[in-house]
């Protein structure tokens, strides 16, 4: 059996609202700090450059053939020679639409593919559905060999798309989010199981933080195994990277003796009585 192994490194934030160059330069200085040269992959969390806060996020809206956000990670994946899972920023496609985008990055710098979420976060006071579109399709990149299934946020409560990247051969999820407080029991929950359903790896990375009020983010951003397993994470509201490294052989192993995909049926019909 092939051995693959990566070396993973994912950056909890907190982003200053509506303040995209006060980001840009945080961002850089954690990675100076946090980052060694020997990772594959490092993440960022959702709207790092803006910060949740929907009624910001136009403003800081850019193209993505002239993005300096995009500068800024291409500037780091060349000096890290790591893919760059770019959390995400707010993508303007022209006056009318925008999207919640997640840029990827190769090891040269250049930009190779990007996910628009699917799903958008528009209850408990939050109006993301206003500001932005949904995206139209699931992406799964190959890094290296290692085949990613991208989400952001609000996906996580969508079973359905991890199901669809395992299917389709995912050895890694990631999730990058904008996760509140006062929800830390579905956060909990919801990335672990998204996991452990699909016997896959699981990068759950979120902001940490105050956002605007009394609202704060969750923080306690995990990497978490194919059994469930959190095997790195940051506790609470620090500000910093969480590196792990994944050898996927065990995982395959592990999915050749539980094979729990062939037991899936083709049609789950619920008869009422």
């Amino acid at each position: 059996m092939e051995q693959k192994e990566i070396t993973i490194s994912a950056i909890q934030m907190n982003s200053k609202i509506g303040d995209k160059y006060a980001n840009f330069e945080k961002v850089k200085t954690l990675a100076q700090r946090d980052l060694n040269n020997k990772v594959d992959i490092i993440v960022l969390p959702e709207v790092w450059t803006v910060g949740w806060a929907p009624k910001y996020f136009r403003q800081s809206a850019e193209h993505i053939d002239k993005s300096e956000t995009i500068e800024l990670l291409s500037e780091i994946a060349k000096k890290h020679n790591s893919f760059v899972i770019g959390g995400s920023f707010i993508e303007k496609i022209n006056d009318d639409t925008y999207l919640n985008t997640c840029p990827i990055i190769n090891r040269e710098g250049k930009l190779i593919g990007k996910y628009s979420k699917n799903h958008l976060f528009s209850y408990y006071g939050s109006d993301e559905g206003k500001y932005v579109k949904v995206g139209d399709s699931l992406v799964m990149v190959n890094l290296d060999g290692i085949k990613v299934g991208l989400t952001i946020c609000y996906d996580i409560r969508f079973p359905e798309i991890y199901r669809a990247y395992r299917k389709a051969g995912a050895d890694i999820f990631i999730n990058c989010a904008a996760w509140g407080l006062s929800k830390p029991i579905p956060w909990e929950c919801m990335t672990r199981a998204r996991a452990v359903e699909n016997q896959t790896y699981m990068v759950a990375l979120t902001q940490s933080g105050p956002i605007e009020g009394d609202e704060w983010n969750i923080g306690h951003s995990r990497i978490i195994d194919y059994k469930g397993d959190s095997i790195s994470e940051i506790k609470d509201q620090k500000e910093g990277a969480m590196t792990a490294t994944i050898n996927l052989r065990d995982m395959y192993e592990f999915r050749e003796k539980c094979t729990i995909l062939n037991d899936i049926r083709n049609n789950y019909e619920v008869k009422e009585l």
